[in-house]
């Protein structure tokens, strides 16, 4: 009998690598907070959790050019498919929408999540090795 770890991890294997992906996102925003003219971006959890059912539900999906006018999808990435511009909550005069209290706040609710999943996988592979060992 063979063990699958894409059924025994679940999804947490993959939310341990958007929470880390998440957490440059927030760092550089954090890091850009006087830059002029920076827009704030974030990652939209649901968004990529959504992205990612479709893709094992349907398999890949490529894209087609039906009509000549239309543009070339090249060099996008599909793991920006949940990156987006964050709307700020106070207007500033240098056109920057990064709001330090709420990039902090994220960031902080980001590594509590990383966390948890760390902490799942920790769990699940000694489950396994357990199960391995026999014990």
């Amino acid at each position: 009998m063979s063990i699958s770890f894409d059924s025994a991890l679940g999804i947490h294997e993959k939310a341990l690598g958007f929470r880390a992906q998440r957490a440059e996102v927030l760092a550089n925003n954090m890091a850009n907070a006087d830059t002029p003219n920076y827009k704030a971006r974030d990652l939209d959890f649901a968004s990529v959790l959504a992205e990612q059912s479709a893709k094992v539900q349907r398999g890949p999906v490529g894209l087609s050019r039906t009509d000549s006018r239309h543009i070339a999808a090249e060099g996008l990435s599909a793991g920006d498919a949940g990156l987006v511009y964050r709307s700020p909550l106070h207007a500033s005069i240098d056109q920057n929408t990064v709001d330090l209290q709420v990039e902090q706040a994220s960031y902080a609710e980001n590594a509590v999540n990383f966390q948890a999943s760390f902490t799942f996988l920790n769990s699940k592979f000694k489950g396994l090795v357990s199960a391995l060992r026999g014990d």
